[in-house]
C-alpha cells in the first residue's frame, strides 16, 4: 500500500492560494492518498520552526508550499526545508519574478499585519457568526453560511465550527436528534455547503458519560450514554446525512485542525465542481 503524502502549505495569510493550488496538483495523482495541512498566519521564525522541526524525518511524505512574502521568513523556511531534506516550493517567488521583470521595479515584500486588515474582520465576523449560530440556533439563514455542519449531539459540531470561524468561514451547526425532524431549511441550502459529522459509537459514550457527570445527571438518562441507543441514534442520523446528500466526515481520530482541513476541502471541491 503505497505511504499517504502530506502536502504542509505554510502561509502568513490564510494559506487559501496555496491550498487551491496543492488541490490542483494532487489532482494530477489521483490514485494516490495525498492530504493537505494547513499552517496559516506563520508571522515569526518561531512558529516557522514550530511547523517544520515535527516534519523532520519525514522526508518521503512530505511536501511543504509557502506563499510567505517576508524575506527573512522565506530565507529562514528554504533553509529548515534543506536542512530537514525535505522538498519545498516556494509558489509566491516565481508569480513576483515575472511581474518584477515586466515592471522593471523590485517588489515591496508588503506582508498583511496578521489582526489587520480586511482578513482580520472577515475573521471576527465568522467567528461570531458560528456562535450566533451554534447548536441549531439558526439567528441567520443558512444561507448566509460558508459551511453547515450536521451531526448527531457530542460529535463535535461546536468546536468545530468556531475554529472554521476563526478560519474565516461563516459556519452553521445543527444537531441532528432521533425522532426531532431535520430543519426543513437544511433541505433548502445548497448542498455543498452541507458537511456531516460522525465519530466512534464507544468512542462517543466516553464523550457522553464524562458529559452527564459533569452536568451530575446520571448515565442513563435517556439512553443519551447507553451504547445500544448510541449506534440506534447514529444509523437514524446517517439516514438523515444520507438524505442531505453530504459527505460524511469520522472526527474520531482527527485533531481539530486537520478536521478543519478536510471540512474546507470537501465543502470547496464541491462547490468548485458545481461551478
Amino acid at each position: 500500500m503505497a505511504e499517504v503524502i502530506h502536502i504542509h502549505v505554510v502561509a502568513d495569510s490564510t494559506g487559501d492560494t496555496a491550498a487551491r493550488v496543492a488541490r490542483a496538483a494532487r489532482a494530477q495523482y489521483a490514485d494516490r492518498e495525498i492530504r493537505i495541512i494547513r499552517h496559516p498566519r506563520v508571522g515569526s521564525p518561531e512558529a516557522l520552526r514550530a511547523v517544520v522541526d515535527p516534519l523532520t524525518g519525514l522526508t518521503r511524505t512530505v511536501v511543504v508550499f509557502s506563499t510567505l512574502a517576508d524575506e527573512e521568513l522565506k530565507a529562514l523556511l528554504a533553509q529548515l526545508c534543506a536542512e530537514a531534506g525535505l522538498v519545498h516550493v516556494d509558489l509566491l517567488e516565481p508569480a513576483v519574478d515575472a511581474l518584477q521583470r515586466a515592471i522593471g521595479e523590485a517588489p515591496s515584500r508588503t506582508v498583511h499585519p496578521i489582526g489587520v486588515g480586511e482578513d482580520y474582520f472577515r475573521r471576527i465576523q465568522a467567528m461570531e457568526f458560528a456562535i450566533a449560530n451554534d447548536d441549531g440556533k439558526l439567528t441567520s439563514p443558512l444561507s448566509a453560511a460558508d459551511i453547515v455542519l450536521v451531526g448527531a449531539s457530542r460529535t463535535g459540531k461546536t468546536p468545530l465550527s468556531m475554529y472554521l470561524g476563526y478560519l474565516g468561514y461563516k459556519t452553521t451547526n445543527i444537531p441532528l436528534v432521533p425522532g426531532i425532524p431535520a430543519p426543513r431549511a437544511l433541505f433548502e441550502v445548497d448542498r455543498w455547503k452541507i458537511v456531516g459529522l460522525t465519530i466512534d459509537p464507544e468512542r462517543l459514550q466516553e464523550i457522553r458519560h464524562r458529559r452527564v457527570r459533569h452536568l451530575g445527571a446520571t448515565a442513563g438518562r435517556d439512553g443519551y450514554a447507553e451504547l445500544a441507543k448510541i449506534y440506534d441514534e447514529l444509523e437514524e442520523v446517517g439516514a438523515v446525512q444520507r438524505r442531505l446528500g453530504c459527505p460524511v466526515l469520522d472526527t474520531t481520530a482527527l485533531a481539530m485542525e486537520e478536521a478543519a482541513v478536510r471540512v474546507i476541502e470537501l465543502v470547496e471541491h464541491r462547490r468548485d465542481q458545481l461551478a
